[in-house]
């Protein structure tokens, strides 16, 4: 069953997600990028006021470089979140941070790795994170300029990454400006969540604020029989 992640920046906005029965909060700061970070603290705040919430956090857009990626990883893990979300970015070592990665794995934190379908990622890599330890896998957009996910992937490249990621046993997401209309269609590809920031907020803008009358609208396009926001 497919559910729904609402990326927020606040406690507000993840007290406003919530309301609409959101599966994941994911915590990022929109304004920092594709993957920008909150700082710990800040996460720390919200980890401790949601208890019975599943979250997520970004580590922010850093190169692949073991020596920057593996304290802001624990950093992260740190404030108690759920996962712990890391970006592919195209600089760098990605079989050094995968390996380094490994150690981190293995203390029972789970990692998701975000990779950027405007990059054109190898899925080769999969296997890899999985070997490493990683609990999940997530295809995102890096260069919100470039078109939503479903603009850039057509939907037999987005099966396969689907199906890539489930043959390995990993969680799997598809994001990056993802619309109201993309649903039916990717919830037919069965992954396990759905990434939504700028099709949550006031005039399409994912650094505007959220609008809960559109998380409604979104959450609400999932079959009844697997929405929970429709029983609330």
């Amino acid at each position: 069953m497919t559910g729904m992640l609402a990326s927020v920046n606040s406690l507000e906005e993840a007290r406003l997600v919530q309301q609409a029965a959101v599966d994941i909060i994911d915590l990022k700061q929109p304004e920092q990028g594709a993957l920008g970070a909150l700082p710990v603290a800040a996460v720390t705040e919200i980890v401790n006021a949601l208890p019975q919430a599943r979250i997520s956090a970004t580590i922010g857009d850093l190169p692949m470089r073991p020596e920057q990626i593996l304290p802001a990883v624990r950093n992260m893990a740190a404030t108690g979140v759920d996962y712990v979300k890391i970006g592919f970015f195209p600089d760098g070592d990605w079989l050094a941070c995968v390996d380094a990665l490994q150690a981190v794995a293995a203390q029972d934190i789970a990692l998701i790795a975000v990779l950027f379908a405007d990059t054109r990622p190898d899925f080769g890599i999969i296997a890899e994170l999985r070997r490493a330890g990683f609990r999940g896998v997530m295809l995102d957009t890096m260069d919100k300029r470039c078109g939503s996910l479903t603009q850039l992937l057509s939907g037999a490249e987005l099966d396969a990454f689907v199906a890539a990621a489930r043959a390995q046993g990993m969680l799997t997401g598809l994001a990056g400006s993802l619309r109201l209309e993309d649903v039916p269609d990717l919830l037919e590809l069965a992954p396990d969540y759905l990434g939504f920031r700028g099709a949550l907020c006031q005039e399409h803008r994912r650094t505007a604020q959220l609008d809960l009358a559109r998380i409604r609208r979104i959450r609400a396009s999932w079959p009844a029989e697997a929405n929970p926001a429709v029983h609330a």
